[in-house]
């Protein structure tokens, strides 16, 4: 496909400099630019100041000058202006006013992880030594960026900018409020989601295999309970572990791991859950702040605060 990776969102939040230090903790390395880099992705993740909290941008990688051309007449068709300048496109989505910018730039070779020893029935993969993930001991450095979720007020508007002027791919549905929609072979790397506010829902981080997902978020949860939001988990939609955390401005982080990827398009075929159905197949049912988080009433009034997002 001719979009080929999520490279990077910009948030945006009350409190810079705690959230800063958040996903500092989280595993995410801070650049003297400002930005934070996973180890695969490099540049993924910047947070900036804003009255609430929100997805400012999100940069998408496409593969040549072409490619720019025939968004920028997608989105042309859709009524919606953007602007060509040397190697980027740029976009506004009208209902979130979340900067889209296509850009040209290789895509992303991820070195290949070694594959994690698991023993089953019949199936010694590890034999006369211990697990693996109850030997490691070393901080959680998050891979790459997966995906992003994004609130909005009008969900068919915010869908057809990703989908049919962008040029991402309808991978799953929720009925009427939820869009898995890819522009890489993972099965998402944004989520559409019908909200009454448009906000920032969560940014979604990969990891080597289920263990680190629970290292992961054990570590960030041992002087921080309050963190935790829900995990862990394996998704429904998209069928990765996941364990869901909060930042100090009241955005939801997610290790995760082992996600669907969508290699030949011709051979996936897209579903549309009902309910819970899609946001997991086993694990702790969904608590009702990830459904509609705490603070989305302060979110609708301009009253939110880091302090009322818990």
């Amino acid at each position: 496909m001719a979009l080929h990776r999520l490279s990077s969102v910009v948030m945006g939040v009350p409190n810079p400099d705690e959230t800063a230090a958040y996903y500092t903790a989280f595993g995410l390395a801070p650049k003297p630019d400002g930005w934070f880099s996973t180890r695969d992705g490099g540049r993924q993740l910047r947070v900036t100041h804003a009255p609430s909290r929100r997805l400012v941008e999100v940069v998408v990688g496409v593969d040549t000058l072409d490619d720019l051309a025939e968004a920028a007449a997608r989105l042309e068709r859709l009524g919606v202006e953007s602007f060509l300048r040397n190697d980027t496109l740029t976009a506004y989505e009208k209902s979130t006013r979340v900067r889209a910018v296509l850009r040209v730039e290789a895509r992303l070779a991820q070195p290949a992880a070694p594959p994690t020893a698991y023993n089953g029935p019949g199936r010694t993969e590890r034999a006369s030594i211990r697990a693996s993930g109850i030997l490691r001991f070393e901080p959680i450095r998050p891979r790459k960026l997966g995906h992003a979720v994004l609130g909005t007020t009008d969900f068919d508007t915010t869908t057809a900018f990703f989908r049919d002027g962008l040029g991402f791919k309808v991978s799953d549905l929720m009925g009427g409020v939820g869009a898995f929609l890819r522009c890489s072979t993972d099965h998402h790397n944004i989520l559409v989601l019908a909200a009454p506010v448009a906000f920032l829902h969560h940014t979604s981080w990969q990891v080597d295999d289920v263990d680190d997902v629970g290292r992961g978020a054990m570590a960030m949860l041992e002087d921080h309970p309050e963190r935790h939001v829900w995990g862990l988990g394996r998704h429904h939609a998209g069928s990765n572990f996941f364990w869901y955390l909060k930042d100090p401005a009241g955005n939801f982080s997610e290790y995760y791991s082992d996600m669907d990827c969508v290699v030949d398009d011709q051979l996936w075929t897209p579903e549309v859950f009902d309910g819970a159905r899609g946001l997991f197949s086993w694990g702790p049912p969904p608590p009702p702040s990830f459904i509609k988080p705490e603070d989305l009433a302060g979110l609708m009034t301009g009253s939110h605060s880091p302090q009322q997002a818990g």
